[in-house]
């Protein structure tokens, strides 16, 4: 039986300077109308999120809160379509903590009071990552000692400051290498650790030790890319897992990313979030898009249709086998798009000539993915 997890407040206080947020960007939606559609600020039965209610499992979003805040059409599907939201990027380090001693709490507390008018739950994203640190952080000279205590009253305060509004925390983001041996990624953290005379990777376990301090209630995760294939990196990830696990470290989860590619097979990824679950932990798809090669105009720049028809049936595809093996493990009780439509997705950016990654189109209409999403959590039901 797939449950709802209660979330209580855990008190622990750290003193920071901190900027307070001005309010929250949406009310809740508008009472049914009979005549209204599925997009229209409605939340019906055979949206994602009420298919996924049936189904027993949480169909969340990665919301840029910009756009939650500004824009009508988005802010409606996230409100209607969702019942879980992941902050895309206000609750990364350089963010919410700009300077040393400042928290700026305003543009994650907006969004957490979007969700609560709207009765969903929050993931936090992320407490701890290599990417996206504040300058003040990655320029400043540091001894290893001062680096460690800097993680801790980081991790600390995040994590008292949003106790009882968190379900699931990415507490660690992408610790291992695509690399043959499985290695760990030599981060700012795990350096220091090593300076220390420690075990680089010690870093992990006193973080979801800290977090877990903070917010006794919140679901802690380890999330990582490339779990969804069995090999090198998702078995390292399975026996650093297995090793947390066994020194009485509170990780509660593991998410697998879920960015896959029409150019690659699908992954093993039942199975392989199987075996995680086997650890007796939870597993949750935490960002998932489907990318393919998409065509090029003449002037050189690139359209979101994808080059290949068969690939483009196949990018369905995918999405709906995604969902189904989630479906398919017990223990898999969280789903999640990393963004709303094509027009605000990450992947024509970083892989230049690929996109159409997502679930809605450049104006913000239901692609095929949509209905194959919508059939899959109906048989689910």
């Amino acid at each position: 039986m797939r449950t709802t997890h209660l979330i209580t407040v855990a008190a622990l206080a750290l003193a920071s300077l901190v900027v307070v947020p001005t309010g929250a960007f949406a009310a809740p939606a508008p009472p049914a109308d009979p005549s209204a559609s599925q997009h229209s600020g409605v939340i019906g039965q055979d949206t994602l999120r009420g298919l996924a209610e049936e189904a027993g499992i949480e169909f969340g979003v990665a919301v840029n809160a910009d756009l939650l805040a500004k824009n009508g059409k988005y802010r409606n599907i996230v409100n209607t379509q969702y019942s879980s939201v992941t902050a895309e990027n206000v609750m990364k380090w350089e963010a919410i903590n700009p300077a040393p001693g400042v928290y700026d709490w305003a543009a994650a507390e907006a969004l957490i009071a979007n969700a609560e008018a709207n009765g969903q739950v929050v993931r936090g994203h992320t407490l701890v990552w290599h990417n996206q640190l504040p300058t003040w952080l990655t320029t400043g000279h540091f001894s290893a000692e001062e680096l460690r205590a800097i993680l801790e009253n980081h991790v600390r305060t995040v994590a008292e400051h949003f106790a009882g509004d968190i379900q699931q925390w990415d507490v660690v983001n992408e610790i291992f290498n695509d690399d043959a041996a499985g290695s760990f990624r030599e981060t700012l953290w795990y350096q220091a650790y090593e300076e220390l005379g420690l075990p680089g990777e010690q870093y992990v376990a006193d973080v979801f030790r800290w977090a877990h301090e903070a917010d006794s209630a919140a679901l802690l995760f380890y999330n990582d890319y490339n779990l969804e294939f069995t090999g090198p990196k998702s078995n390292a990830a399975y026996a650093f897992v297995q090793e947390l696990l066994a020194d009485d470290v509170p990780i509660q989860g593991v998410g697998f990313q879920g960015h896959l590619d029409t150019q690659y097979g699908f992954p093993d990824l039942q199975s392989n979030l199987q075996r995680f679950a086997d650890q007796g932990i939870e597993v949750a798809l935490t960002e998932v898009d489907v990318r393919t090669f998409v065509t090029q105009k003449p002037n050189g720049t690139y359209t979101n249709t994808p080059a290949d028809a068969a690939e483009g049936a196949q990018q369905v595809d995918y999405w709906a086998r995604t969902l189904e093996a989630c479906l398919a493990v017990e223990a898999c009780n969280s789903f999640t798009a990393w963004g709303v439509s094509d027009a605000n997705s990450w992947i024509p950016g970083w892989f230049t000539g690929q996109g159409a990654g997502l679930i809605f189109d450049l104006h913000s209409n239901p692609k095929p993915q949509y209905e194959a999403l919508r059939e899959v959590l109906r048989n689910a039901a």
